[in-house]
């Protein structure tokens, strides 16, 4: 069976209704491992090793987070910079992420309207996709069409139903499409 790290990273997850639905879909599988960084280091100070050894033994990985100032917030980014280090990650023998998934899971605030020419935001979502897409290919890993919420703050419970079982019908298939011995080739 393929496995999934999910690296959770939300400042304030008791806040964020959206978040812990969308972690909930992962939390209920058997083969998904889930690093809450806030939770992990609070205070910013990565275990690489320990981190690096989580992305090791996964054949997809998701990262689950909020959208903070048109990207990730500031502890995933961090963990970007440490964790994907040259020589492991990408560059001259930095092959440990070749071949794996990447998956972007993230909730907006704003609506899917917001994210138009006219919108709040000026510019269509997918504008903001790049440097984490680019993140993922520079180190070799395939990239999956990210799941972005969105209107997070307003979600009735039945938006958020219809959220979580899209996720997790997404996850489904995605984690069937992966080669169950990734990991140790």
């Amino acid at each position: 069976m393929p496995r999934t790290l999910v690296v959770h990273a939300h400042p304030r997850p008791s806040q964020s209704l959206v978040i812990k639905a969308m972690q909930a879909v992962f939390e209920g599988d058997a083969h998904t491992e889930i690093r809450s960084l806030y939770d992990l280091y609070p205070d910013f100070d990565i275990h690489v090793s320990s981190e690096q050894q989580a992305l090791a033994r996964a054949d997809l990985v998701v990262w689950l987070a909020p959208i903070h100032w048109y990207s990730v917030p500031a502890l995933l980014k961090h963990w970007f910079d440490q964790v994907l280090a040259h020589g492991w990650a990408f560059g001259p023998g930095g092959d440990a992420l070749r071949g794996k998934a990447a998956w972007w899971v993230a909730s907006a605030g704003g609506s899917m309207n917001d994210y138009l020419p006219g919108g709040a935001h000026q510019r269509p979502f997918t504008d903001f996709v790049a440097p984490i897409e680019q993140t993922a290919r520079f180190c070799g890993m395939r990239w999956l069409p990210p799941h972005i919420e969105y209107g997070g703050h307003s979600h009735t419970g039945a938006q958020l139903a219809a959220c979580t079982d899209d996720l997790a019908a997404q996850f489904a298939r995605h984690r069937a499409a992966q080669p169950s011995d990734q990991a140790a080739a």
